[in-house]
């Protein structure tokens, strides 16, 4: 008799584990830094994101931990509220997702305009890369993002002026330039991470030219770890907190569930199960406010990077929450050695990497309305902040559906004798009013008129209360009366 073994897809499971590891290492310590917090919180995110999310069912392949699309508003919370109020909003913003989830709301949210998700990300990117330009030159960045990028100018005379600032900017560029042409190479040395190599090799010259740039700071993985107190709970009386909460769930849900609609399409494996998956972000994320880490999502670099290694089964991204743990426990000295500017360098990348550039180049010849979506989604999130550039570009999604849903085609037969017969068709709503009654008002008035509105799909308070005021004025004791064909 065959022996059955309990987990037939170890090896490759395992193997994926390690690429999924190496990649998420630079990422986890890079989100960190630029949210404005320790290090350690965004490897202790992504060990939340292996051993907790990753047990979870939900999606089986994609794997979940600190991501850049976060990493704008984490910052703007942080230096707002504080590093100790940040465990008290990823919590409640994990509670959030857990009750969304309950309810069965994941579904919908596969029903967002995607132009405002990419909308969303480019104008993520362009705030990420802004403020990592800062930081790879060893600068104080400003606090907006519209000020980042006026600032820009003047922080590169600033950067060209001094030498520790010009060997700083150099270990970025020489990061981002490493991560672009790694992938390039041929045989095993390309297999290894592009982010990683960039991070060694920036660590490597830093410390043999003694380079005169500044490192990561080292707490300690358990110094790290910062439970919120009673007295960080008197957040939640603030409004802006709130609104940071519902941010952070809407967003971290999203950005987490269009990941799964996209590893899907990656592998033939079992399907996403979306409430479900929900759910374990959601539980995730309370875990890391418990712990006082940084939010999660699940992280569309690193799910990749999985599937193309070969993982089969969940297994792989718990063990890729196992080996995070043993590297942040046993090596914590490593992390010292680590340049700040090579984690800006892998920031600007990633940044980039957000920005649909070929995407919107296919929207404009397409769908030039998507397009302006999201254009001004991305606008707004640079000129105002996160939350609100989303709520913008949904309202415009809305009315640019509604416009384009509100088709009415109006067709007039004069034969010159007899009445003016008039036929609208399509669906007149409010929108299309003035249009509507342009047309009707340029009627003769000493005729009479045959109103057709049998073919009609949709009329709605508006234009029907519209229409039949413009019928009793036509029909005056004067003029011959307008005759109204409905359904």
């Amino acid at each position: 008799m065959a022996r059955v073994h309990r987990f037939p897809h170890l090896r490759q499971d395992a193997a994926a584990s390690l690429v999924v590891f190496l990649v998420a290492v630079p990422l986890c310590l890079g989100v960190a830094v630029a949210s404005g917090a320790p290090a350690e919180l965004g490897l202790i995110t992504g060990i939340v994101g292996g051993l907790v999310t990753g047990l979870l069912p939900g999606s089986s392949l994609q794997v979940s931990g600190p991501a850049a699309g976060l990493t704008v508003l984490v910052y703007q919370a942080v230096d707002s509220y504080g590093l100790p109020a940040l465990g008290v909003i990823v919590l409640a913003a994990g509670l959030l997702q857990l009750a969304m989830g309950a309810l069965r709301l994941g579904r919908w949210f596969r029903a967002m305009s995607l132009s405002v998700i990419e909308g969303m990300l480019a104008g993520i990117g362009l705030v990420l890369i802004a403020g990592q330009l800062y930081a790879a030159a060893g600068l104080e960045a400003p606090a907006g993002g519209v000020d980042k990028l006026l600032g820009l100018p003047g922080a590169a005379a600033d950067a060209l002026a001094g030498r520790e600032t010009l060997a700083s900017l150099a270990v970025a560029a020489g990061t981002v330039l490493v991560m672009v042409l790694w992938r390039r190479l041929p045989g095993p040395a390309g297999a290894v991470p592009g982010a990683l190599a960039a991070v060694l090799l920036a660590t490597a010259v830093t410390a043999a030219f003694a380079l005169p740039v500044a490192t990561v700071e080292v707490q300690g993985l358990f110094d790290s770890v910062r439970p919120p107190g009673t007295d960080t709970l008197g957040v939640l009386t603030d409004v802006g907190v709130l609104g940071t909460i519902v941010a952070f769930a809407l967003i971290a849900s999203a950005e987490s569930l269009f990941s799964a609609a996209a590893v899907d399409r990656l592998h033939t494996g079992p399907r996403t199960r979306y409430n479900r998956e929900l759910m374990a972000q959601g539980a995730g994320n309370t875990v890391c406010g418990l712990l006082g880490a940084l939010p999660m999502t699940a992280v569309i670099v690193r799910s990749s990077a999985n599937v193309q290694a070969g993982a089969r089964t969940k297994a792989s991204r718990v063990l890729h929450g196992v080996w995070l743990l043993l590297f942040a426990a046993l090596l914590p000295s490593v992390l010292a050695l680590i340049p700040l500017p090579a984690l800006a360098g892998i920031l600007i990348h990633a940044g980039w990497k957000l920005i649909p550039f070929r995407g919107l180049v296919t929207l404009w010849h397409g769908q030039r309305g998507e397009a302006l979506v999201l254009v001004v989604t991305a606008v707004s999130i640079v000129a105002v902040n996160m939350f609100e550039g989303v709520l913008i570009g949904l309202a415009l999604s809305v009315v640019k559906t509604a416009w384009e849903s509100s088709k009415v085609k109006l067709e007039v037969t004069d034969k010159g004798a007899g009445p003016v017969q008039v036929h609208l068709s399509g669906n007149a709503t409010f929108l299309r009013l003035p249009k509507i009654l342009d047309t009707l008002e340029s009627l003769p008035q000493d005729r009479p008129v045959e109103l057709d509105l049998t073919a009609l799909h949709h009329l709605d308070h508006a234009c029907s209360t519209a229409l039949s005021h413009w019928a009793e004025r036509h029909s005056g004791t004067d003029t011959p009366p307008v005759r109204l064909t409905t359904r």
